[in-house]
């Protein structure tokens, strides 16, 4: 189930958690939401391993087992969310550390080691897999924030906390991908 699929079978059930809702339908509508999230933080996760067979060296196999532990700790939290509206309860939120903790799989030296190394080798499907792992990360930094602007209270606590997770991540996936294209585009390509 795609994010707009998931808006309009909002609208067709008129299921209309919005601010203010404390019914049941409100907390329906979150567990939507969050399962959705949950399917998501799946997908990415997935992606990250399956990408891992593809990078055989040092930087990009760190980095990725590193965002791998990333998906797993927002896998965690949601499903912590999850089973707290599954019984009835609003969203409990889980005090994990910080985003901005959370989020540095590269030190700058690394960095530029990685690209050197990508360079060197003239990986492209390395540039691939980046690109792909920005856009996943970028759906879901503004699926949580659109659904956080339509909520309120906790719910909306964790929604703008997985967007801030998963901005961090989509900010680093965008600068490999930006730096990748300016080395590529100066590369000798033919005789």
């Amino acid at each position: 189930m795609t994010f707009r699929s998931l808006e309009s079978q909002e609208g067709e059930r008129g299921i209309l958690a919005r601010k203010g809702d404390r019914t049941m339908a409100g907390n329906e509508r979150l567990i939507k939401i969050f399962e959705h999230a949950l399917q998501q933080e799946f997908t990415g996760r997935d992606f990250f391993k399956n990408s891992l067979q593809r990078m055989g060296w040092g930087s990009a196999v760190t980095a990725f087992q590193r965002l791998i532990q990333e998906e797993e700790k927002h896998i965690e939290m949601i499903e912590k969310i999850l089973s707290g509206l599954r019984k009835g309860s609003s969203v409990d939120l889980p005090s994990p550390k910080g985003p901005e903790e959370a989020v540095s799989p590269f030190e700058e030296r690394a960095k530029k080691e990685f690209l050197a190394q990508c360079l060197e080798g003239s990986m492209v499907p390395e540039v691939t897999i980046f690109n792909t792992a920005w856009l996943i990360e970028k759906d879901l930094s503004e699926f949580y924030e659109k659904m956080a602007r339509q909520t309120e209270g906790k719910a909306r606590e964790a929604l703008m906390y997985l967007s801030r997770w998963e901005q961090a991540h989509e900010k680093l996936f965008r600068e490999f991908r930006d730096q990748f294209a300016e080395m590529y585009s100066k590369i000798p390509w033919g005789g």
